[in-house]
């Protein structure tokens, strides 16, 4: 079963591509999105990723939560679902 990742602290410069591959040194890819802004079409400076399986989800958290990428120190962790909205 495939594992959602939040990922935080992206340089806005960062593609959906450019995360897919970063992450794929703790295993395989289901997905990797970059939350933009509606207005202005610019990174928000996070995203979410979905690991094909729970134990390379759980690697890449701790391969990458805390570590530099491009710059920047990234969090990595478990992503929570939505809240509902009011």
């Amino acid at each position: 079963m495939a594992k959602k990742l939040y990922v935080g602290g992206l340089p806005y410069k960062t593609t959906n591509d450019e995360l897919k591959a970063h992450f794929e040194a703790a295993g395989p890819v289901a997905s990797a999105t970059i939350i933009m802004d509606k207005m202005t079409n610019r990174s928000k400076g996070f995203g979410f990723v979905e690991m094909v399986n729970d134990a390379d989800a759980d690697s890449a958290i701790s391969m990458f939560n805390g570590k530099d990428f491009d710059g920047r120190n990234l969090t990595v962790n478990e992503a929570r679902p939505m809240a509902p909205r009011a």
